[in-house]
């Protein structure tokens, strides 16, 4: 049972968790200049377990002959046969019915937009089909979260959750864009859409640069709307220091480094970025 479990976790990448969440958390915090009751928390954290399971289960169902025929992705479970599409489908279901029971829990207006935000995150597994813009939809996907997390706490839908949204979206478009860069010969071959397919990976990683710069700008925004303080603005800092080190980890000749620019120091953005929200509002 443990080994099953251990390779469901594995196919929807249980650990990329720590890009989104921690997002939710600052704005949860932000919303409720505080902690909101326990009952709030764990639905917002039962909402995201939901939506990611979801949203990742159903990728790995429709990309699963993509990944089969990719040697990057070919060892995924389904592909393998370690996981059914019955299985996965399941597990689809049931954690889309997990995200609308939590939203349920909630309040009236996450409930009437949990369809709507399911709608957004299963239907970016058919966007690099026809768009080059698909990063952004992904983006789109995780920036839901911290409006998600707002409306928990406050019922009601305010600038300054849309801008963290925003600044949510164009950083996962760029570590994104890095990411696809180990795909860009198999994109073109099959017909799939993305910046470093259609670009080429030098303009694609500028463009990269770019939603980093104005993310950053907008996290800036985002604290003075909410009246954060200096920690909040040294955390702003930090976060500007980790993506000028990841954005310098890649180049067009030089992809080794890929994993760790895409995982390890995100993980350290979001992360780090909720301990010193957490530090601004407990403790100035």
């Amino acid at each position: 049972m443990l080994g099953r479990i251990g390779i469901v976790l594995e196919m929807i990448k249980f650990e990329h968790t720590v890009f989104a969440l921690p997002f939710a958390l600052i704005s949860m915090l932000v919303a409720a200049k505080g902690l909101p009751a326990w009952s709030v928390i764990g639905w917002i954290l039962a909402a995201m377990v939901g939506a990611r399971t979801a949203a990742m289960g159903f990728n790995r169902i429709v990309d699963a002959r993509l990944d089969a025929a990719n040697p990057r992705t070919r060892c995924r479970a389904i592909p393998t046969g370690q996981v059914s599409i019955a299985a996965a489908s399941a597990l689809v279901v049931a954690a889309g019915a997990l995200l609308v029971a939590a939203a349920y829990m909630l309040n009236p207006l996450a409930f009437a937009l949990s369809p709507v935000a399911l709608v957004v995150v299963l239907s970016y597994s058919y966007s690099k089909r026809f768009t080059s813009l698909s990063h952004l939809w992904l983006g789109l996907c995780l920036g839901i979260a911290p409006v998600g997390a707002w409306i928990a706490v406050r019922g009601r839908i305010e600038l300054a959750s849309i801008v963290l949204s925003a600044a949510v979206m164009l950083w996962t478009a760029g570590f994104d864009i890095i990411y696809s860069l180990q795909d860009v010969e198999f994109d073109r071959r099959m017909g799939l859409f993305s910046l470093p397919a259609r670009l080429g990976p030098a303009r694609a990683i500028a463009v990269s640069r770019m939603f980093h710069a104005v993310m950053i700008g907008l996290l800036v925004c985002f604290g003075l709307k909410t009246g954060l303080d200096a920690a909040y603005y040294v955390g702003v800092a930090v976060v500007a220091a980790f993506l000028v080190y990841e954005q310098s980890l890649v180049s067009p000749r030089d992809l080794s480094k890929v994993n760790t620019a895409f995982f390890t120091l995100n993980g350290f953005v979001s992360i780090g970025l909720l301990a010193f929200v957490a530090v601004d509002v407990f403790l100035c």
